[in-house]
């Protein structure tokens, strides 16, 4: 690391201190790093300049996005039906969830978003009609005009 050498001389004190060099691609690091954080959570997708997050409708996304190119069915699967409530309730867990004695059955739909050769396509997954899983997937294509 290298160091600035400053002197004060006040008349007759005169002080030395080393200062750290002010580095600036350290200071953009860490600026960088800083707007990361403070950005989308990881488990949001962009179409666009529109944010796409865990838990949005099925017709939102086509909204948002446009139509998909293409549509898979994947099954059906089975999940523990959990009931929200406010927490601190008598009886509640202090999450406000707990199980509802059930399963339900959610169907599995995977569609995949094409945006054009410069930029990344999206597969998002939606289990009962809302997003539960995306990812990028690879860049997109011209499609062909008919």
């Amino acid at each position: 690391m290298s160091y600035n050498q400053v002197s004060i001389d006040s008349a007759s004190l005169e002080y030395r201190a080393m200062i750290p060099a002010t580095n600036s691609l350290a200071l953009k690091l860490a600026v960088a790093i800083l707007l990361v954080t403070l950005g989308d959570p990881a488990w949001a997708l962009r179409c666009g300049n529109r944010i796409i997050k865990e838990g949005m409708l099925e017709a939102e996304v086509v909204e948002l996005c446009g139509d998909p190119v293409s549509v898979e069915r994947m099954g059906f699967i089975l999940r523990p039906f959990i009931i929200k409530r406010p927490a601190g309730k008598p009886g509640h867990h202090s999450t406000g969830r707990f199980y509802g004695g059930y399963h339900e059955e959610l169907e599995v739909v995977e569609m995949l978003f094409n945006f054009g050769p410069h930029r990344l396509m999206r597969r998002i997954r939606f289990e009962g009609g809302r997003v539960s899983y995306m990812e990028t997937a690879g860049y997109g294509y011209r499609e062909k005009s008919r």
